[in-house]
């Protein structure tokens, strides 16, 4: 096992996309780093639905990976209550139709790319507070195994998920409101006859209240079958579990699958933090709320965040200045890139999770002979503009 030192110029605690990405980074750029992960095995549990956008990749610095890549999809088919279908293929999706992968192998790369950068890793590291001098987070507590111990830092940087107990402790606002919260449950079918090429989307109050069902297919005839419910417009978490499992059951493509295996959490829905930089503190992915509302998905942003944020602390690292206006680089930086996006999306979310399901019908109707000339909510509400003014009237400011 490696000697860890006491002093670090960054600290990254949480070894997921965004983590790893800072880490590989910030090292990359002359910072002594440390990434923290508290189980023991980076990657595991998974809890993702595994499909990712290949549009941001190359910003973020990642190239494709075998080791990872399992299935890349030409397009996706999104079905309405009543069973209308919008067909989106690569030539109006470009390349932000994406692919699916192995998430536990995905994060364990990145973790490997931080490593060969010059982060240093430890696994099993659960941080259990910040440490603090005149205002400013300096540090964190640490329990490794048997020892508990204080690491100092320049900066440390929370990567600990939407939940982001580092992020709270560090003094920055990361409550959830309940409308924010998606219950989501996911499994692992083989033995299905799905369409390799394309990712399906289910959606209706009484197929996901608030959310969707996902097909996304992996290799040969497996598949990764999930739901996402708006927390506040279901009684129990368990009541995901029971979307899911009649969804499957009706569906003769997928009722015979056999489980491999099945993951079950919470996703935030949410508008970006007010504040993801403070004085020694820095939020990254979830727990910056760098999440894409209307799909879930986090990976791609969590990575393009974790660069900027590296190259930031690597700076940072050179030059010895660790103060708020040098962090705020960071702040400033992934905002120009995504919070535009993201919090229209999220006021999207907002507005589509009051229509009823015939609503969602002549939507779906309307997009499939109007088509889109991209997968995005603006470009959607474009194309039903020209057709059917009626149904967009309440989304008029995102015109």
């Amino acid at each position: 096992m490696p000697r860890f030192r006491d002093e670090y110029d960054v600290i990254v605690v949480g070894a997921g996309p965004g983590g790893s990405n800072t880490a590989r980074f910030a090292a990359l750029n002359g910072a002594r780093t440390l990434l923290l992960e508290k189980r023991q095995d980076i990657g595991s549990p998974v809890r993702c639905g595994e499909g990712l956008s290949k549009v941001h990749l190359a910003e973020a610095g990642i190239t494709v990976d075998k080791r990872w890549f399992t299935n890349e999809v030409e397009g996706a088919h999104i079905i309405s209550p009543g069973g209308y279908r919008l067909t989106i293929g690569r030539k109006y999706a470009g390349s932000e139709v994406g692919m699916v992968i192995e998430r536990d192998i995905f994060d364990k790369t990145l973790a490997l790319d931080a490593a060969k950068a010059g982060s240093e890793i430890m696994v099993k590291a659960t941080v259990t507070d910040v440490t603090r001098e005149n205002g400013s987070v300096t540090g964190v507590r640490v329990e490794h195994f048997a020892d508990k111990f204080n690491l100092k830092a320049g900066c440390v940087v929370a990567a600990d998920g939407f939940e982001s107990q580092v992020g709270r402790w560090a003094g920055l606002n990361t409550m959830l409101k309940g409308g924010d919260i998606m219950s989501c449950l996911q499994y692992r079918l083989t033995g299905v006859e799905v369409d390799p090429l394309y990712c399906e989307f289910y959606l209706g109050n009484e197929v996901a209240p608030g959310g969707y069902v996902w097909v996304f297919p992996k290799a040969g005839d497996t598949a990764n079958i999930g739901i996402g419910v708006m927390a506040k417009k279901v009684k129990a978490k368990a009541d995901a579990k029971t979307y899911l499992d009649r969804f499957i059951e009706r569906d003769p493509r997928i009722k015979d699958g056999k489980p491999l295996d099945w993951v079950a959490g919470g996703v935030s829905a949410s508008p970006p933090l007010e504040k993801t930089v403070g004085p020694g503190i820095m939020l990254v992915g979830d727990a910056a709320r760098q999440i894409d509302p209307i799909t879930g998905g986090g990976i791609a942003n969590a990575c393009r965040a974790g660069k900027i944020a590296g190259e930031v602390l690597g700076e940072a690292a050179q030059t010895g200045d660790f103060s708020l206006d040098q962090l705020m680089k960071y702040e400033t930086g992934w905002r120009a890139k995504m919070e535009n996006t993201l919090y229209r999306n999220w006021m999207a979310k907002e507005r589509l999770a009051r229509l009823d399901d015939e609503t969602l019908d002549k939507l779906v109707d309307s997009l499939a002979d109007a088509g889109v000339e991209r997968l995005s909510v603006l470009a959607i509400l474009e194309a039903v503009k020209a057709k059917h003014p009626e149904l967009v009237k309440d989304f008029a400011d995102f015109i």
